[in-house]
Parts: structure tokens; sequence; C-alpha cells
């Protein structure tokens, strides 16, 4: 495995690790505000009652929602192959540039590897969509900012 690969792998690896947490993290709030409000159902009455199982309904509805996205961030990763090499910025592709070095899978922000700062974003995103399809010494322009393409793998 080449180091270029590994370093891939390695990102991958991180963005999973990174969804598969948030996950179990939607998975444990859900449950713990299911106990909530059968613990406010045996002790409320009244008003109080209504309104404290109105604030664990929307609690729910939104830890649905996080894990639903989640969920989907998972599928978007099980489409990338890290050991694929790019000859063009595409989704699965690392790109380096002279303004930061960008893992093109899912909008997950910095991660660190081996002590240094990559950026996982999605191709959908801003900066994304203007990298894809480009080639090793390109330019894109973002937020007033030049990136040079340096390399694609």
């Amino acid at each position: 495995m080449t180091l270029q690969t590994g370093l891939k792998q390695q990102l991958y690896d991180r963005c999973k690790e990174i969804v598969e947490q948030r996950i179990r993290n939607a998975k444990e709030a859900m449950d713990s505000a299911q106990e909530a409000a059968n613990d406010e159902t045996k002790s409320s009455a009244g008003d109080k009652y209504e309104t404290g199982r109105e604030m664990m309904q929307q609690e729910m509805e939104n830890n649905a929602v996080q894990l639903t996205e989640a969920r989907k961030l998972r599928e978007v990763l099980e489409r990338i192959n890290p050991a694929k090499k790019y000859d063009t910025v595409q989704g699965g592709s690392l790109v380096i540039t002279n303004n930061g070095s960008f893992y093109i899978s899912i909008g997950l922000g910095k991660i660190t590897v081996d002590g240094k700062d990559y950026f996982a974003i999605a191709p959908t995103s801003p900066l994304g969509a203007l990298l894809m399809e480009k080639k090793p010494k390109e330019v894109v322009e973002f937020n007033g900012r030049k990136f040079e393409i340096e390399e694609v793998l």
C-alpha cells in the first residue's frame, strides 16, 4: 500500500468513525428521551405534563433527524473506494492544494491524521463543487483565495 493510499484509507476510516459515533449518539439520545418521556408519563399531570411531553417529543424528533442524516452520510461513505486513484477531482479523491488538503467525501470539516490537518468536504459544498473535475495545476478561486491543485490522489 502506497503512502497516499494509506493516507486516504486513514481519512476514510476517520470519517467512518465520526459518522458511526454520530449514529450511536443519536440512538442513545433517542433512547434517553424515550425513557424520560415514560418517566414523565408516570409522574406528571395537567398542563405541566403536556408541556413536558411536547418538549420530549420535539427532542425525539430532532434526534431522529440527526440519526437519519448520519445514516445518509454513512451511505455516501460506503460508495467511496479509498484505494482508487484519480486523475481529476472526484468523490473519494484527496486534493492537495497550496491552501490546504481536501478529502472529497462528506462534510465533516477538519480531520487530523499524523499531525497534519485535512478537510473532509462534500462534492456539493461550495469549494467541493469548484474543485470537481479539476486536474493538477488548475486553479480555483473561493472566498478571494486561490487554490492551485498540486496533486489529486
